[in-house]
Parts: C-alpha cells; sequence; structure tokens
C-alpha cells in the first residue's frame, strides 16, 4: 500500500520543534520533538526529525517547510536540507527564519507587521511589493526592547543605586533574591553558560514592579516605545500608501506584561497612527504550515530558501 503524501511542517527552536503532518485529505497532527542542539549541525537534525515524523505517521513527505529560530545566512539551504531527506522524495522544501513563519503564523499573508519579543526580539513588516526585518540582532548589537534588554536595564539601575549614582529602587530586593552578594553578581553571569536567560527572566518581575516603582516604570515604558519604533520603522519601510491602515500583531512573552503591551499601543499610535494592534491568530508552526501555501511572487518567499 503506497503510503499518503504530506504538507510536513516544522516550527524549529532551542526549548522545541513543533512538528505538523498534514496528509492531503486528512486532519493535520501536531508533535512535539527536543529542541534544536545549537552546538551541533542544524540541518542534520531538521531532516532527522522531518523523517521521524513522516515515519511515524505512515506518509510520505510531498512539501517540507521548516522555520527555524536565529536561522543564520549559512544555514538557510534548502537544497541541502532536501538533499538530507532524499530518501522521503520531497517535491519542494522551504527554509526560512522563525520571524517569517511567526509572521505567517500571526497575520497570515496579509500586509502589515509582526513583533516578536520574548528573549530577543525581532521585527518582520511586509508590503504588497517588499519587506523589511528590523532588529533581531542579538544581546550584544540590538534586541531594543527584548526581555534581555529589560533584564539589563534592571542590572544596571540595580547597579547605579547600589554606588550612589542612581535613584533608589525596589528592583534591588529583585536581584538580591538571585544574587545576594550583589557585587559579585557581574563575575557570576559573565561565567555562566545560560547568562542570557538569567538575565532575560528578570524581565516579569521588572513589569511586576512597575506599578510601584518609579524605576521600574521607566524601563518598561522604554521598551514600549523601542518596540513599537521598531514596528513603524518596518512600516514606513514597505509602505505603499503611506495613509493606509496598518494590520499589527504582537507576540512573544514580553507582551504578556500589560504595562509593556498597553504602554506599545500608547506609543506605536503616536509614531504611527494608520497601525491596528491586533490579536495573533496562530502560532509559529501554523505560520510554518502557511509557508507551504505562499503563492509564487509573495514578497515573503524572496526571504525563504526553496528547493
Amino acid at each position: 500500500m503506497t503510503a499518503a503524501s504530506a504538507v510536513v511542517a516544522i516550527d524549529a527552536g532551542q526549548t522545541g520543534m513543533k512538528v505538523r503532518v498534514a496528509p492531503h485529505g486528512a486532519a493535520p497532527v501536531d508533535q512535539v520533538f527536543p529542541g534544536i542542539r545549537t552546538h551541533e549541525p542544524l540541518l542534520p537534525q531538521l531532516a532527522s526529525v522531518a523523517i521521524a515524523a513522516a515515519r511515524h505517521h505512515r506518509v510520505q513527505i510531498d512539501v517540507l517547510a521548516a522555520g527555524v529560530s536565529g536561522l543564520t545566512e549559512a544555514e538557510s539551504d534548502a537544497a541541502s536540507l532536501r538533499a538530507a531527506v532524499a530518501a522521503e522524495s520531497p517535491d519542494r522544501v522551504l527554509l526560512a527564519h522563525d520571524s517569517v513563519t511567526s509572521y505567517l503564523g500571526a497575520l497570515g499573508d496579509r500586509p502589515g507587521a509582526v513583533v516578536a519579543a520574548g528573549t530577543g526580539v525581532v521585527t518582520l513588516a511586509v508590503g504588497r511589493h517588499r519587506v523589511a526585518r528590523v532588529d533581531g540582532w542579538g544581546n550584544i548589537m540590538g534586541d531594543a526592547g527584548s526581555g534581555y534588554w529589560i533584564g539589563r536595564e534592571a542590572l544596571e539601575a540595580v547597579m547605579r543605586a547600589y554606588d550612589g549614582r542612581g535613584r533608589l529602587t525596589a528592583l534591588s530586593t529583585l536581584v538580591a533574591e538571585r544574587w545576594p552578594e550583589v557585587e559579585s553578581a557581574y563575575i557570576e553571569l559573565q561565567g555562566a553558560d545560560d547568562r542570557v536567560a538569567q538575565i532575560a527572566a528578570l524581565a516579569r518581575g521588572v513589569a511586576e514592579l512597575a506599578a510601584d516603582d518609579a524605576v521600574a516604570a521607566d524601563i518598561c515604558r522604554r521598551a514600549a516605545a523601542e518596540l513599537a519604533l521598531s514596528v513603524a520603522t518596518a512600516l514606513d519601510r514597505v509602505a505603499d500608501d503611506p495613509g493606509a491602515e496598518a494590520q499589527v500583531a504582537a507576540i512573544g512573552g514580553v507582551f504578556r506584561a500589560e504595562v509593556i503591551r498597553e504602554g506599545f499601543a500608547r506609543e506605536l499610535a503616536l509614531r504611527h497612527p494608520r497601525a491596528v494592534v491586533r490579536r495573533a491568530q496562530g502560532a509559529g508552526v501554523d505560520g510554518t504550515a502557511e509557508l507551504a501555501r505562499l503563492g509564487p511572487g509573495h514578497p515573503l518567499l524572496s526571504h525563504v530558501s526553496v528547493a
């Protein structure tokens, strides 16, 4: 008996890989695999997961689509991924940065902008003819308004208060709960493999303190302003009609904080009055599945490796 053909969509992140197997004529099924191992080559991991999912569900891969967190230019090689799954004989393979698939998951194929703010942040805007990416440059060079950025600002505020260079703040108590010897916190962080995650984890506490602490409130206000600036900039870069309404979705853990979510909406209204913030219609794996359905000539395909 010949196996049914299917679209296999992979939403690949470091915490997990969500896979959707959609056999033609049947309901799709989702499955979760362990996350990307950053110390190992990426494409063999994607191929292994795709083949494992196809064999588990007893289907033949017709189209393989993958959206990958932090995909580099060197890794963006759909032809090599297709070769790695050659035993499945796919008709088409698509490989994209997860900013593309997050966009498709949140807004579908309509024009607008999506800002995804978690530990890091990236904004993608899509017009009728152009695509613009803003930020997503990592914690050393960018990620303004991200969880890491908020945590880093909190740590600096605490040390300024400790030295007497800045205002007293309840953030000092927040930081002391994690690093009781505050003078040695920077030494511990410099030696920690997960220092980015540790610093980003402070963002939730900063948002919770914002209602009663002026320093925390100022950090949240500036984070919201940075995120709004990225969205407004991206929309301006792709605009065909500057007076047209623009759909915007804000996704990721940073936006779970009401103070940042509301501040972002206020700042965006000032910077881009025609922007309309709406709820995301789906998640990353939905966007990866949508990637497989993009028609020829769609502007997002210029940011996708296809083989």
